[in-house]
């Protein structure tokens, strides 16, 4: 039986096609996401020549080749998200929890004490004041955090020589799961660390602008929050699907990573 299959797309690989959503016809359901794509490349062929740098998600999980996919799925492509400079591979904690999103704001991880999370993907200015104000309280005594601006002059090969401003675009649903995610990934390997932020910003961002603020609050400044804060933002530039173009004055780039995730990177 063939199975009609809706995909989103992202950055590039919707610049190349013209449209933020594609539709392909499959042999037969359940498919594999190794046949999604194949499909993708026969059905669109501006497509095909950034196929095998693509992933594959479904239903907001990173799929591998042999991941099943079926009719009313949640399925996209896009290309790696947008990494910082090259910083050392990180090895995802195994056992890191019960793969349940995190409310925002709330920071409920089921079998494991209650912490403050603020975790945001958003268009709207942070206001920094008001997430050290939920993240804090009597037994906070160290709350490090990282922040990330929007660069005039970038000097990678490449990239325009100089930024006017920088468009964000993101897979929404998915980097909201996936920031919960690293919450999680954070508790199980610094467990004494008692709230985490992550916020990623969205849309036109320019010069100077914050794009990124990740924290993370502790008793102790030794009990692991300096570790987690980098552990945090390092890991929101592998697994959070968001992208930036950066706008110079006589061309546009999408940045793309070099981390390719895998099903291993899901919880």
């Amino acid at each position: 039986m063939t199975m009609e299959l809706n995909i989103r797309l992202f950055a590039t690989l919707k610049d190349r096609a013209g449209s933020d959503r594609i539709r392909v016809t499959l042999a037969e359901e359940p498919a594999t996401a190794a046949a999604v794509m194949a499909a993708v490349g026969e059905t669109y062929p501006a497509l095909a020549p950034a196929l095998p740098s693509a992933l594959i998600a479904v239903n907001r999980a990173f799929a591998g080749p042999h991941t099943p996919v079926n009719a009313g799925d949640e399925v996209a492509l896009f290309p790696p998200v947008s990494g910082g400079s090259e910083a050392p591979p990180l090895t995802p904690p195994q056992g890191r929890g019960t793969g349940l999103p995190l409310p925002v704001g709330e920071g409920t991880v089921e079998g494991a004490s209650p912490h403050p999370t603020w975790l945001a993907v958003t268009t709207e200015p942070l206001n920094i004041e008001a997430i050290h104000t939920h993240l804090g309280g009597p037994e906070i005594g160290a709350i490090v955090s990282f922040t990330g601006f929007v660069r005039g002059q970038t000097q990678r090969e490449g990239l325009p020589p100089e930024t006017l401003h920088l468009d964000y675009e993101a897979y929404e649903g998915m980097a909201e799961a996936k920031m919960a995610q690293i919450a999680r990934e954070i508790w199980a390997r610094w467990p004494l660390v008692r709230g985490v932020a992550l916020v990623q910003r969205l849309g036109r961002l320019e010069v100077g602008a914050v794009t990124t603020f990740v924290a993370c609050a502790g008793r102790h400044r030794d009990e692991g929050a300096f570790e987690a804060a980098r552990y945090g933002i390092d890991r929101l530039k592998e697994i959070v699907p968001v992208w930036k173009k950066e706008i110079g004055a006589d061309r546009s780039v999408w940045v793309e990573g070099d981390y390719r995730p895998t099903p291993e990177d899901n919880l």
